[in-house]
């Protein structure tokens, strides 16, 4: 296997799906690496111990990269590949570097001339797109809009003016726990005509994905808290 630092994307949410979503080439690559940057050890160690990694977890290395990562010390964990050692970069969930906070470490290792190879997995952005009917040509990702109630209604005003003006797909997500909260208000706010495509736990068994138009979305129960969901508004044309 090539030196470098391999992008290693995991589940979206639930590790018993491994083998549904994720190749065998990426367990192959995995289990030949013993140092990995990751999210949350707690997590990362779980991923690990359910691909059956042979190495012991106690004599693996993990690098925390997060909200409360001191950034000037991570200049040297790629070091180890300047050695002849590869490392993983392993998302917390799905795939590397995409609304994520590895992006980091993959300029790092483009600064430092390290190869860098990402490996196939599931992402839910993409999914979600994928499944939606809206545009795939021409879409725009916008990771979470504001919480105060008069921004998000003016950030949710502004991206329903993208898809008319450039039949743009808009995508975005809320934090769990708000996305009733953020459906309710997609629903008041939003014009009748505009749609809407809401895809909550992608590749699980309850996987819950639909496109409807605003409207009709009045019409519909539907339960999406605590549930990872993402939120896509299109014209429809």
């Amino acid at each position: 296997m090539e030196t470098g630092l391999y992008l290693i994307p995991t589940t979206l949410g639930d590790f018993n799906t491994v083998e549904k979503v994720l190749p065998d080439y990426n367990v192959q690559v995995t289990h030949n690496i013993k140092i990995f940057i990751v999210e949350q050890v707690r997590t990362a160690r779980r991923f690990l111990k359910r691909i059956k990694h042979p190495i012991e977890i106690d004599n693996m290395t993990f690098l925390e990269l997060n909200k409360h990562t001191d950034y000037s010390k991570i200049t040297n964990y790629l070091n180890p590949i300047e050695n002849g050692e590869s490392i993983g970069l392993l998302s917390e969930a799905g795939t590397p570097c995409i609304a994520d906070p590895g992006a980091v470490i993959v300029k790092l290792a483009h600064e430092k001339s390290i190869k860098v190879f990402p490996l196939i997995g599931p992402n839910s952005i993409i999914l979600s797109l994928m499944a939606s009917g809206f545009n795939g040509q021409n879409f725009s990702f916008h990771g979470y809009l504001p919480v105060e109630k008069s921004q998000r209604v003016k950030s949710l005003q502004k991206l329903e003016s993208f898809c008319s003006v450039n039949n743009q797909t808009q995508i975005f997500i809320e934090t769990p726990y708000r996305n009733n909260a953020m459906l309710a208000s997609i629903i008041k706010n939003c014009k009748k005509q505009t749609m809407l495509c809401v895809a909550s736990n992608i590749s699980l068994d309850n996987q819950y994905i639909k496109s409807l138009s605003i409207s009709q979305w009045g019409k519909e129960k539907v339960d999406l808290d605590k549930k990872p969901t993402i939120f896509l508004l299109s014209t429809g044309d």
